[in-house]
């Protein structure tokens, strides 16, 4: 192919992943040309409520699947935090590249860490994730919610709206974002959103020749901490707005996966590991979600779900 058109949400975060791949594409086929098709999806659009309120699944990727489906765009780039784990017919996300920093990061002017913030401080952010493991760890501060794109976040940040904000670290790395303080918050005290830091490239299935065109891109471990942590979320039949966390590392043929379920308020926490073959790893996700399940995660996730009325 000649032509490539990649499929894009237009935040800054998002046009940076689109031109990362474009760039990578470049550099591998000298003389093919790139475009970036940027769309607007529900999530974009909806800024003034939080994204759990906003309910379903797919809040930033289903406008971009249509340009797919279409035949506006070839490839679609993806945040995998973002991708629900059941597709349009006719699509997959067969390319996962490399991960960056899968961590989340608190973002302070005054105050290091979080060990260091006052009683009651204020800190920003409109993932139930964040939130439960926050008030698991310090049940006197004040969560507020915090939308729109990471640079509008970190301003209503240094314009004083919050004490702290919890970002993802992946984001920061990749736009070179900060903020006076920041502290890394890391497993195992504090796990990432399901394949948090990684990309996911969306493509049509009948398009074996995009397939083969990409193919440089994928790097295996990565794809096999976001099947694992994937099939984990799949289990559990949630999306991204719900309090689940899971962190995976893998050490030579083995995936180590850490599931988490809390209540919104950071109360009643579930935490399970497993341990198998990074051949079986979406396996070995679903069976984490079934012990979870079974350890009362249906029921805080019913509620959950109930609570915001999806």
């Amino acid at each position: 192919m000649k032509n490539i058109t990649i499929a894009t949400r237009g935040s800054k975060l998002a046009l940076w992943q689109a031109n990362h791949i474009s760039d990578l594409l470049r550099k591998q086929y000298p003389g093919i040309t790139v475009e970036l098709l940027k769309i607007k999806t529900k999530g974009d659009k909806i800024l003034d409520v939080p994204l759990a309120k906003v309910g379903g699944k797919g809040l930033f990727v289903k406008e971009i699947e249509e340009a797919l489906i279409d035949g506006r765009a070839d490839i679609a780039v993806h945040s995998m935090k973002d991708v629900p784990t059941e597709l349009p017919e006719g699509l997959e996300v067969g390319i996962i590249p490399e991960r960056e920093a899968d961590t989340d990061t608190l973002l302070s002017v005054k105050y290091d860490g979080l060990g260091d913030l006052p009683e009651g401080a204020v800190v920003g952010t409109s993932s139930l994730r964040r939130q439960s493991q926050l008030l698991n760890l310090r049940k006197d501060l004040k969560i507020e919610t915090l939308r729109g794109n990471l640079d509008t976040r970190i301003n209503k940040l240094l314009s004083g709206d919050y004490d702290a904000i919890i970002v993802a670290t992946a984001g920061l790395n990749r736009l070179g974002l900060s903020a006076p303080k920041r502290e890394e918050l890391t497993p195992p005290e504090f796990l990432p959103a399901v394949a948090q830091g990684a990309l996911g490239i969306e493509y049509r299935i009948a398009d074996a020749d995009v397939r083969e065109m990409l193919a440089f891109l994928h790097h295996e471990k990565t794809a096999y901490q976001v099947q694992a942590e994937r099939g984990f979320l799949t289990g559990l039949d949630g999306g991204c707005q719900v309090p689940i966390a899971a962190w995976s590392k893998i050490d030579g043929d083995s995936v180590a996966l850490t599931g988490f379920v809390a209540d919104v308020d950071g109360s009643k926490p579930i935490r399970l590991e497993k341990t198998g073959p990074v051949t079986e790893a979406w396996k070995i996700g679903t069976d984490l979600a079934k012990e979870v399940l079974a350890q009362g995660a249906k029921e805080i996730l019913d509620r959950v779900y109930k609570e915001n009325g999806q």
